[in-house]
C-alpha cells in the first residue's frame, strides 16, 4: 500500500484508542510536507511497515525492548531527584519489542535526513560507525546515564547552549491559548502533579512534537513561591507496532516498563498515571532541537553518545540485551550503511508522494 493508504488505516486504528484532536492532526500533516526529516518523525507506523520489506535481513535480528521511533531530535535534558542536569532520550511514545537493530538504523537514518536539511554535517558512514561504537561500548560496560555535572564536557557544552532563556520560555508558554474546558481526569492528574494542592492552575493548548500530534495534550501552569511551574499531561497510546500486528484488542504501552528498567537517572516528576503521560516542563527540562545546536560541536561525539544512550534503554531488557549485543557486534558497518541508505531513500520517496498528494481531503475526516 502507498503512504496515504497506510496513514488512513493508522489514523482509523488510532481513533479507536484515543480521542483525536483534528486541528492538531491537520497541523501534523501540514508540517510533514516540510521535509523528509519531519516526515520521518511523524510516520513511525510507516517505518515499521517498510523496514522488513526494504531490509529483509532485519528480521534475523533478535528482538528487544526498544524506543521504536528513535531519531536525533528525541533527546533532551531533565533534572533528576538530586537536581542534577541529565541528558538522554526523553520520549518513549512508541516503546515496543522489536528488532534490536531498529533503533540504530532509525537513529542513523534520521541523522542522514537531518544532514539533508543542513542541520548536521556528518557522513552516513561516519554516523553509522559512531552510533554503533557508542552502542557496543555501553552494552559491553553495562551503560551509565549522562549526568552533566563534572563529566561529559562536550555534551554539556552542547546541551547548555540550547537551554532556553527563562524569561522568553515562560513568556511563550504563558502566551498559548487557554483551554476553558478540561476533562475531569486530566484536570485531576495535573492538579495532583504540583507541589501544593492550594495553588491555582491555568491550562493551555500546546502543540509540540510530531509523532504524537493529534492526541489529547494539556499544559498546566501555576505560580508558586514567586516563580512559575508547568506540567504536561498527554494521552498514552500503545505503540504503532501493535497496529501492524492487526490485533483486535488494545495492548498495554511499554512506556512505563522502559522508565523502570533502563539505565537511567529519572526525572521524579515523569510519571504514567491512569493512561496519561505526565511530565514537568521547564527551560532545562525539554527536548533539544538538533537544528539549534551551536555550529562549533563535535558531531561524531554526539552520535557516539546517542548510540550509548540507546544501549542504556536496551540494557533494561535483561533477557534479550545479551543477544542484541552479540548480534550487533558481529554486523559489519557496511550492512548498517546499506540499511540506512535504503531507508533514507524510501523515506524521501514517501515524503515526495505525501507532499504531492491531496492528503487533506483523503486523511482528515
Amino acid at each position: 500500500m502507498n503512504i496515504l493508504q497506510s496513514s488512513m488505516l493508522y489514523e482509523s486504528w488510532l481513533g479507536e484508542r484515543a480521542s483525536i484532536q483534528r486541528d492538531d492532526l491537520q497541523h501534523k500533516y501540514e508540517i510533514m510536507t516540510e521535509s523528509p526529516f519531519i516526515f520521518l518523525r511523524g510516520t513511525f507506523y510507516r517505518w515499521m511497515q517498510q523496514l522488513p520489506e526494504k531490509c529483509p535481513d532485519v528480521v534475523k535480528a533478535p528482538q528487544t525492548l526498544a524506543v521504536g521511533d528513535l531519531h536525533v531530535d528525541n533527546f533532551g535534558t531533565w533534572r533528576d531527584v538530586e537536581g542534577r542536569l541529565v541528558w538522554g532520550i526523553n520520549d518513549f511514545d512508541e516503546a515496543c519489542v522489536t528488532y534490536c537493530i531498529n533503533d540504530l538504523i532509525r537513529l542513523a537514518t534520521s541523522a542522514a535526513l537531518a544532514t539533508e536539511q543542513n542541520h548536521l554535517a556528518i557522513k552516513v558512514k561516519d554516523a553509522c560507525q559512531a552510533i554503533t561504537e557508542g552502542y557496543l561500548d555501553a552494552m559491553g560496560k553495562g551503560g551509565y546515564p549522562f549526568v552533566l555535572a563534572e563529566k561529559h564536557d562536550k555534551l554539556r557544552a552542547m546541551a547548555f547552549s540550547d537551554l532556553r532563556d527563562s524569561v522568553r520560555y515562560w513568556r511563550k508558554l504563558c502566551g498559548l491559548p487557554v483551554i476553558t474546558s478540561v476533562p475531569p481526569l486530566p484536570m485531576r492528574i495535573l492538579k495532583e502533579s504540583f507541589t501544593s494542592e492550594e495553588i491555582n492552575i491555568t491550562v493551555y493548548h500546546r502543540v509540540a512534537g510530531v509523532g504524537s500530534l493529534g492526541r489529547p495534550r494539556y499544559t498546566a501552569i501555576a505560580e508558586w513561591q514567586g516563580g512559575l511551574m508547568a506540567r504536561e499531561a498527554k494521552t498514552l497510546v500503545e505503540s504503532a507496532c501493535n497496529y501492524l500486528e492487526k490485533s483486535s484488542t488494545a495492548n498495554p504501552s511499554l512506556y512505563s516498563v522502559i522508565l523502570k528498567s533502563a539505565v537511567r537517572s529519572l526525572d521524579p516528576y515523569f510519571q504514567i498515571i491512569s493512561g496519561w503521560i505526565v511530565r514537568r516542563l521547564a527551560p532545562d527540562c525539554s527536548r533539544i532541537d538538533i537544528a539549534s545546536l551551536p555550529k562549533d560541536r563535535d558531531e561524531l561525539h554526539l552520535m557516539y553518545c546517542m548510540g550509548w544512550e540507546t544501549a542504556n534503554i536496551h540494557l533494561g531488557d535483561k533477557k534479550n540485551a545479551p543477544l542484541a549485543f552479540e548480534y550487533i557486534r558481529h554486523l559489519p558497518y557496511s550492512w548498517m550503511i546499506s540499511a540506512v541508505e535504503k531507508m533514507t531513500e524510501d523515506t524521501i520517496k514517501d515524503w515526495k508522494q505525501w507532499k504531492a498528494s491531496d492528503w487533506e481531503s483523503s486523511m482528515i475526516h
